[in-house]
C-alpha cells in the first residue's frame, strides 16, 4: 500500500458518515477515526528512514513529495465572500471549531462585536494543530453560523460580518 492509496482511503472515509475505519491486510494495519466532541489522545507512531512496516523503507524523497499538501493547508487563509448582508468568513480547512481560547474563557467574538482585519474569530483544530481563523474584513459580527466544538468542512461558512 503506497501513500496515494492511503490518501484515497482517507478521502473516502472523510466523505462518508463513518466515524471509525479499520483496515488490516498483509502487514499493513490502518486505523482512522474522525474527531468527535469527546476527543481522545492516542499514541502516535513516528516513521523513520528504516521503518519497513509497509514492505519497503520510508524514503525521505517520499516524505518530501507529501509536504506541499500540508504546507498548502497550513498556509491557507479563511475565505471571505461578500454577499448582500455582509461578508461571509469560511473555514479554510476541515476540523473542530473552538470559539474560545480555552473552555474556561469567554468566546473570541459574539454577535454584535466589532472586528478589524487580523482579529482572531475562532480556532480550528486539524490533525492536533490549532489554526487561528482571523477576520479579513472590518465590521460587526451579525451572525455566528457554527457552535463550539462542532466539526466543520472546508469552505463552510462560519461568520457573517457586516
Amino acid at each position: 500500500m503506497d501513500f496515494n492509496q492511503v490518501k484515497e482511503i482517507l478521502d473516502l472515509v472523510n466523505k462518508s458518515e463513518l466515524t471509525e475505519f479499520d483496515l488490516q491486510m498483509d502487514n499493513v494495519n490502518l486505523r482512522m477515526s474522525k474527531n468527535t466532541s469527546s476527543q481522545q489522545i492516542s499514541n502516535q507512531t513516528v516513521l523513520t528512514d528504516s521503518d519497513t512496516r509497509f514492505n519497503e523503507p520510508v524514503r525521505k524523497e517520499n516524505l518530501q513529495t507529501s509536504s506541499p499538501v500540508f504546507e498548502e493547508i497550513s498556509n491557507s487563509a479563511p475565505i471571505a465572500e461578500t454577499v448582500a448582508d455582509g461578508a461571509l468568513v469560511h473555514s479554510p480547512i476541515v476540523g473542530v471549531i473552538y470559539t474560545s481560547p480555552s473552555p474556561d474563557q469567554p468566546a473570541f467574538k459574539k454577535v454584535g462585536d466589532k472586528v478589524t482585519v487580523g482579529e482572531t474569530l475562532c480556532i480550528v483544530e486539524a490533525m492536533k494543530l490549532m489554526n487561528e481563523i482571523k477576520s479579513e474584513v472590518d465590521g460587526t459580527i451579525t451572525e455566528i453560523l457554527i457552535e463550539d466544538e462542532q466539526v466543520v468542512e472546508f469552505n463552510q461558512p462560519l461568520f457573517r460580518i457586516a
